[in-house]
């Protein structure tokens, strides 16, 4: 196979805001702003990069690729990013304890936090 994953690229209509609070929390650095039409986020440790286009139009409705983050402390880090800015849409458990949240971030895209992460 000779496909790699380059990055992750998020529609939006305001890419360097939207960036800058990706980067903040998910402990990231600006990389590229472009003037603000193509913003490159960096992420320690990992080599792929998520980027933020700035578009027109998004697509509208629910996303269909999304992030699954993980944390040591779900809750706790649910509150954190709804206090900057995230709205919560729904909290799941599976049988045996599984919990995941889904969220949604300053832009409405949203993404999942669990309180594991499979590797």
């Amino acid at each position: 196979m000779t496909l790699t994953l380059g990055m992750i690229t998020v529609d939006t209509t305001d890419a360097l805001s939207l960036a800058h609070w990706w980067a903040d929390q998910l402990d990231g650095t600006i990389e590229q702003e472009n003037d603000g039409w193509y913003v490159t986020v960096g992420l320690p440790g990992l080599a792929q990069k998520i980027s933020f286009q700035k578009v027109s139009d998004p697509s509208p409705g629910k996303n269909r690729l999304h992030l699954d983050l993980g944390a040591p402390e779900l809750e706790a880090e649910t509150d954190r990013l709804i206090s900057a800015g995230a709205a919560l849409l729904e909290r799941h458990e599976m049988p045996g304890g599984f919990r995941w949240n889904v969220l949604t971030d300053p832009d409405g895209n949203q993404f999942c936090v669990s309180d594991t992460h499979p590797a």
